[in-house]
């Protein structure tokens, strides 16, 4: 199994990143958590699909099979699709694609390139497809909102589907994995984003990412991309 996968940064506020991948050959690929939701375009055989995926709040496994393609929009924290429900840990597969279109909120949009996905993003913010609570996105990245504890709950719930603490386990997680991969220590990886001990590591770890710490430090293997989050543009 040969997998490849790039991405990039964004200066919408809207998103988080934007992602290709490549893959061919048999293999099962963990999928790691998630707290964002995306939207993915993938070819399959030579038939394409489209998808809105849900935040991931554990690590799965997901096979693969055959040559494909890929091309996802990560959305940054707060940005939602009011005509769908909250797709925790599920998918909303649109109802129609071609080669160069796909359906989204009834109605036909052109499937973006990975230099060209912004300008999808801003159609659909114009249109209403797409909306932001811009203190969601700064709430998750430690700001302090002007607006009571309970309000914020309900803001982030609703934008997300997830807690603000199941945002920030999912969150740390990833940063530990990339961590232990660059070659840190786990006892250095623990102090440093502040888990209890090695065995706390190693629960979220196995919960979220799917490996060890020694794993991780060895070569992960067949994952989906995983990647440093940062607060988008505008934050």
């Amino acid at each position: 199994m040969a997998v490849e996968s790039e991405h990039r940064a964004s200066d919408s506020p809207h998103v988080a990143c934007v992602w290709r991948g490549r893959a061919s050959g048999f293999e099962t690929m963990t999928s790691v958590a998630t707290s964002t939701w995306e939207l993915v375009f993938w070819e399959d055989r030579g038939v394409m699909h489209a998808s809105v995926r849900g935040p991931e709040t554990a690590a799965s496994a997901v096979e693969l099979a055959g040559d494909s393609e890929s091309l996802g929009i990560t959305f940054a924290h707060g940005t939602v699709m009011p005509h769908l429900p909250r797709l925790v840990d599920s998918a909303a597969e649109s109802p129609h694609v071609t080669d160069r279109t796909f359906v989204l909120g009834g109605r036909e949009w052109p499937i973006p390139d990975f230099d060209d996905a912004e300008a999808l993003v801003a159609r659909l913010v114009r249109e209403g497809v797409i909306s932001r609570d811009p203190l969601v996105d700064e709430v998750v990245w430690g700001g302090i909102a002007r607006v009571g504890a309970r309000s914020v709950q309900r803001r982030v719930a609703a934008a997300t589907g997830l807690t603000q603490g199941a945002i920030r386990r999912i969150e740390r997680a990833r940063e530990a994995a990339l961590l232990l991969g660059g070659g840190l220590a786990p006892l250095e990886v623990v102090h440093r984003l502040g888990y209890y001990d090695q065995p706390h590591l190693a629960r979220s770890l196995q919960r979220f990412i799917g490996r060890t710490a020694t794993r991780l430090q060895q070569g992960p293997g067949t994952m989906s991309l995983l990647y440093k989050t940062e607060p988008p543009a505008g934050s």
